[in-house]
């Protein structure tokens, strides 16, 4: 007796277009010997299939058990059918619902078959720069349009030859689908350009390029989502000028390496790190560098730590290779950094990138296939022994969405003004941009809004709500009011602190559990109108519930913005403030900060603290730790955000052990002033500044948790988070997190997104989303206030 056939509709969502599934699906049919057919929609994939009702059961049991390593299936449903008698099973052609979106697929590197076929003399794809499967290469940099078919990519304007047309039609074939596929005949070009002067041909291309690198020139190359500028890492010099041309005198380049046995030769490495390095994302990877080095000091100078990263596309792969027939130096290790000047957007269109580069780079190397959506390279840290943290969430990472906790209206978040992300929820998914960085140039203000225009139209949303910072002066502040304006809808601000502790809330999926947030950072605007950043925040089942319950102990910044580019300013408010003698008392001469000004700039730095113009009251750690930076003499003035800090945690990570640094906790309020007095009396004995270090930051972890600890005990809460750019600080975070686990807490740190405010337009998206839905309920819409913040907190387009 033969059990009954019976026909299925099963739809499966999440990533799972451009990473091989349809064909997983017809193997997997084949192997079970099922009929129907599959095929993607703008929901994801699309099945129907008969058989028997065991095998079918076991079909569905392998569609999520067994699914492509790149695949991610978020949701399967399946409805009976009406069996139709079908004795194969094929692959049919996309179909349109409108009004749904699939999911964009992230960029992934080069597998190993590929690089295979790359090495091997013997296949047609040798040495070819654009090899790629099912299984890698780029996704999210080339789509135009969903659902993932070569038509809406733009490997469009490559038509397949007939081999590779064969392979694409071939169920049996790694290329079966492969939407960027194609081979030396059909696929794209590279080409270098050096002022009129232009080399063709694969293999001349590389030599040239080989070339200019050993002579220590600087090459500018398109990449998947943009353009890069890379030298030789071991030259100092070629490092120097590409700082110089750049306009970044100090902050940390990238390196790129062609393989793990490379990156151990010059840093400490374990699995974990292995790990990261090796995904398919190949993010930078912050390691700690050796001694023995080849690396340039230049490359990170002042710290202890290199940012490495693994070829991660045929072509980069290539440049470390010889080319056949000419015998030029290989590279062993290049920097390769953003192709841009400091503070503009990354180059990613041909004509823009000769132009805004041509200063910069010797030699140009160029392809023809054209980058639909820019794209930087991620950057993650291996902390507490096994997880990543990301630093900045880009290529390999972006457009994965972070599930929110219902759908809600769409909506637009615009983040913050330094490391800036977008976010954009559709249903219940909220999709955070790639890395855009700072908003500070005209340049990247219009990448922003085109990248905002580019991601809208690719999800077909409209957003009935934008959501933005509360500071004033930040011009997404000020393009998401124009955008209410123009398009007559509903503004709403949030705290820029709690966005941070929406953010990992989110992240984690604890939307409706209440939390306590340490939220510590450089610069918020507060709900008090004050320059917060050292913030302890109470957030109930209701996302818009946010109260205030501690905070670092206030001081002021003479001249805001400068003293922010000056520690050694904010050293000498911090020493005033500890009772430690004024700006320009000579008691403080032997001190690293008071000489690293002029008398002039501290007779002005004691003229604004008398009379109070031209300072802001701030409660940011971020400051707090570029004051004792310049305490200790690690630096004085910065060049990027952050780097005293990051340059203290360096020098801390160098002690011999840690000098009794305290910090008391004064009713809600972290107190600093017996902590300034402790570093103080340690530098006239003569303790070593890096014991100091050391000492400043395992007092502040043990005082921040003593106050989060107690708030949270009062409060009848277990869940506490850490967010905020400066629990980018692996010494900080893992001090804290210990205590309070140690105590019984549960601790949330980030895992997803980063810490920073890279990872702030999530909160504010989960925020507004949550309104979003409130205002959807009534007739009119509502003030609704987002915390303690009480200004306009809700304003619509129509009528300002």
């Amino acid at each position: 007796m033969t059990s009954a056939v019976e026909r299925r509709r099963v739809t499966v969502r999440g990533v799972v277009q451009g990473v091989g599934f349809r064909p997983f699906v017809a193997g997997l049919a084949a192997e079970l010997r099922l009929a129907g057919h599959c095929g993607n929609d703008d929901t994801g994939v699309f099945v129907e299939i008969e058989g028997t009702t065991s095998t079918l059961d076991e079909f569905e049991r392998r569609l999520r058990a067994d699914a492509p390593p790149l695949a991610d299936v978020l949701d399967l449903t399946s409805v009976p059918r009406m069996p139709r008698g079908d004795r194969d099973f094929r692959i049919v052609d996309s179909r349109r619902i409108p009004g749904l979106r699939t999911l964009i697929p992230p960029d992934v590197a080069t597998c190993e078959d590929c690089l295979r076929e790359l090495n091997d003399p013997a296949d047609r794809r040798y040495r070819h720069p654009f090899v790629n499967c099912t299984h890698c290469g780029p996704r999210y940099t080339v789509i135009t349009d969903l659902p993932y078919d070569r038509p809406a990519t733009t490997m469009a304007a490559f038509p397949m030859c007939p081999r590779c047309a064969r392979e694409y039609a071939d169920p049996a074939d790694r290329r079966y689908h492969a939407q960027p596929i194609c081979c030396p005949d059909c696929g794209p070009r590279i080409h270098t350009e050096r002022g009129g002067d232009r080399i063709d041909g694969d293999d001349a291309v590389l030599a040239a390029v080989q070339r200019a690198l050993a002579a220590g020139q600087i090459v500018a190359v398109k990449g998947l989502g943009g353009y890069h500028l890379m030298c030789d890492a071991t030259d100092p010099d070629a490092v120097r000028r590409l700082r110089e041309r750049k306009r970044r005198p100090d902050k940390p380049f990238a390196v790129m390496a062609p393989d793990v046995a490379t990156v151990a030769s010059q840093c400490v490495l374990f699995r974990q790190e292995i790990e990261a390095l090796t995904r398919p994302a190949r993010p930078i990877v912050l390691l700690e560098k050796r001694a023995d080095t080849a690396v340039a000091d230049e490359v990170a100078p002042g710290l202890g730590e290199l940012g490495v990263m693994l070829a991660y596309t045929p072509l980069h792969h290539l440049l470390f290779m010889p080319v056949p027939g000419h015998p030029n130096p290989v590279p062993r290790l290049l920097v390769m950094t953003s192709g841009n000047v400091s503070g503009e957007p990354l180059c990613t269109d041909d004509d823009d990138a000769r132009t805004r580069l041509g200063g910069i780079a010797d030699l140009f190397l160029v392809h023809n296939r054209p980058i639909a959506l820019p794209c930087e390279d991620s950057v993650v840290a291996v902390v507490h022994g096994d997880r990543e943290s990301p630093i900045r969430r880009s290529r390999g990472y972006a457009p994965m969405p972070v599930l929110l906790d219902r759908p809600s209206p769409p909506v637009l978040a615009v983040g913050a003004e330094l490391k800036n992300t977008f976010c954009l929820t559709r249903q219940e998914y909220a999709f955070c941009s790639a890395h855009l960085g700072d908003m500070g140039s005209l340049e990247s203000r219009r990448a922003f809004e085109t990248s905002v225009d580019q991601l809208t139209a690719l999800h077909r949303v409209t957003p009935e709500l934008v959501v933005a910072d509360a500071h004033p002066g930040y011009a997404t502040r000020q393009w998401a009011e124009r955008y209410a304006e123009e398009h007559d809808i509903a503004l709403h601000i949030v705290q820029h602190h709690h966005a941070h502790v929406a953010s990992l809330l989110t992240e984690h999926g604890r939307i409706g559990s209440p939390a306590l947030g340490i939220a510590f950072d450089g610069t918020g605007y507060g709900c008090d109108r004050t320059v917060w950043g050292g913030e302890l925040l109470l957030v109930g089942p209701d996302l818009l519930d946010m109260r205030r319950a501690g905070h670092l102990r206030s001081f002021l910044l003479p001249g805001g913005d400068v003293a922010v580019r000056t520690p050694a300013r904010v050293a000498l408010v911090l020493l005033r403030d500890a009772g430690l003698g004024d700006p320009t008392s000579p008691h403080l001469n032997d001190l690293p900060c008071a000489g690293a000004l002029t008398d002039a700039e501290r007779d002005l730095v004691a003229s604004q603290l008398t009379s109070g113009i031209g300072c802001v009251c701030t409660t940011s750690v971020g400051r707090l730790f570029d004051g004792v930076a310049s305490l200790l003499g690690v630096r004085h003035r910065i060049t990027y955000e952050g780097q005293a800090a990051v340059e203290l945690e360096a020098l801390a990570r160098t002690a011999a052990e840690p000098a009794p640094v305290r910090m008391t906790v004064h009713g809600t309020e972290l107190d600093w002033t017996g902590t300034l007095r402790c570093l103080v009396g340690g530098l006239r004995l003569g303790v070593p500044a890096a014991d100091l270090a050391l000492g400043f930051h395992q007092g502040l972890a043990t005082a921040s948790a003593r106050l989060a600890a107690r708030i949270a005990t009062d409060a009848g809460i277990t869940t506490i988070g850490l967010t905020g750019g400066v629990f980018q600080n692996r010494l900080l975070t893992e001090g804290v997190r210990t205590i309070l686990q140690d105590s019984g807490f549960d601790v949330l740190t980030h895992s997803r997104v980063p810490s920073n405010d890279g990872g702030l337009s999530l909160g504010q998206a989960a925020i507004g989303a949550t309104l979003a839905r409130r205002l959807a309920t009534t007739s009119e819409r509502r003030e609704a206030v987002s915390g303690q913040w009480a200004a306009d907190p809700v304003q619509t387009g129509r009528g300002r």
